[in-house]
């Protein structure tokens, strides 16, 4: 069993090393926000993780197999109309997770 000093000493370090990791981005946050950069970037990279999340989730449907490449035309077809008619983001991920679920129950059993 190490020494009462010891695992006060390590703790101490991890709890130095945990706060300084997690003060440096607050730290680092004024100079970032006038930045034209983060501005560009703000402006177009939702759209594009967006477009490289639906490539990589759509990637492995099999969709020339009748039955599976429903759910997920359905649930992504709900998850956009949501968005499109509603613009919350909560909701529309939400309720096309919930039909693509469902579907998927349903057809699988």
């Amino acid at each position: 069993m190490p020494e009462p000093g010891y695992l006060l000493a390590a703790v101490a370090v991890s709890a130095a090393i945990t706060w300084g990791l997690r003060a440096l981005p607050f730290a680092l946050l004024g100079p970032l926000r006038r930045s034209p950069l983060v501005a560009h970037l703000g402006a177009g990279m939702p759209v594009g993780v967006m477009a490289v999340l639906v490539a990589h989730t759509l990637r492995d449907v099999p969709l020339a197999v009748p039955p599976h490449g429903l759910p997920t035309a359905l649930a992504l077809a709900t998850t956009v109309g949501l968005h499109l008619w509603r613009r919350d983001i909560v909701l529309s991920i939400v309720a096309g997770t919930a039909v693509h679920v469902v579907l998927l129950s349903a057809i699988l059993r």
